[in-house]
């Protein structure tokens, strides 16, 4: 679909880029090459992926392990990434969080762990490059991954609708306050494109996504490459003035059922799958916990 090299001379910052729909989008960039630089917080991950990548198709992946939860780290990452290599051209806020749960089981510290990196860290991250296009005087394209739940809302996810719904409202807010320095704001928000973190997270019962295919007019979950695709097009020069749009990926989905939420089933569920799946939940974040380093 893509010309050979389109991205070439791009410096593309992924958030969340050592796996899932992240990995994909760099994977995709490093393909039409761009340079690449990805971050989350397991560093072991995110330096295999780097490998990996660069194995499949050469080019440039640097790495760096943040919590970007923490506003300081995250300016130093930047920072980082203009000393060593010079300007991004490129952003995609993709790293995030969410898990299932009834809102009123909901602690106090698993509200924040989801506001925390999808809201406050996102908002960390725009910034820092956002600050730096505008001192340099150069353009710029973010593109954040959201769901199609901000226009509906879902029920179980609450804390996460909430926070995309604000990235949302910023990548407007951002498009008109900063259209005026050539840098522009876009989201996409994609409908079930089943990924190994969301099926673990979402359906820890073992469910699969196929179990809403029927919803779909399209009668099928999204392919990676049509993702990709629609990330290398809002990416890529020729298409500068689109700006503030949140694009939805669902296959009409949400236009079909009229909710982006595909978690209303759930309210069949006992308090004991409920305990199930929050032990499954637990024993997943678990294993992030001790792959993540300092």
């Amino acid at each position: 679909m893509f010309q050979e090299g389109l991205l070439k001379g791009k410096r593309i910052l992924v958030t969340g880029g050592g796996t899932g729909l992240g990995k994909e989008i760099a994977a995709k960039y490093l393909q039409l090459g761009a340079e690449v630089w990805i971050c989350g917080r397991r560093g072991p991950v995110l330096d295999a992926t780097a490998k990996e990548l660069t194995a499949k198709y050469s080019g440039t992946v640097k790495t760096h392990s943040v919590d970007i939860r923490d506003a300081q780290a995250v300016d130093a990452m930047v920072q980082r990434i203009w000393d060593e290599s010079g300007p991004l051209s490129g952003l995609v806020n993709n790293a995030a969080g969410n898990f299932i749960s009834p809102t009123k089981d909901l602690s106090p510290n698993g509200f924040n762990a989801i506001a925390g990196i999808v809201f406050h860290g996102t908002f960390y991250v725009t910034q820092a490059v956002g600050k730096r296009w505008i001192a340099g005087k150069q353009k710029g394209s973010v593109i954040t991954i959201i769901v199609t739940w901000v226009h509906t809302g879902s029920p179980y996810v609450v804390p996460s609708a909430m926070s995309k719904a604000g990235l949302h409202v910023m990548t407007k807010s951002l498009a008109v306050e900063w259209g005026r320095y050539g840098i522009r704001l876009n989201a996409i928000a994609p409908g079930p494109f089943p990924t190994e973190g969301a099926t673990k997270r979402l359906r820890p019962d073992g469910g699969s996504f196929s179990d809403s295919t029927h919803l779909n007019p399209m009668r099928r979950v999204g392919k990676m490459e049509e993702l990709q695709n629609l990330a290398t097009f809002l990416m890529a020069d020729g298409c500068e003035w689109l700006t503030g749009e949140t694009i939805v990926i669902d296959g009409a989905g949400t236009l079909a059922t009229g909710s982006g939420g595909y978690f209303t089933q759930l309210d069949k569920l006992s308090d004991a799958d409920w305990e199930k799946m929050r032990a499954a939940i637990k024993a997943q974040n678990e294993k992030d916990r001790a792959g993540r380093t300092a």
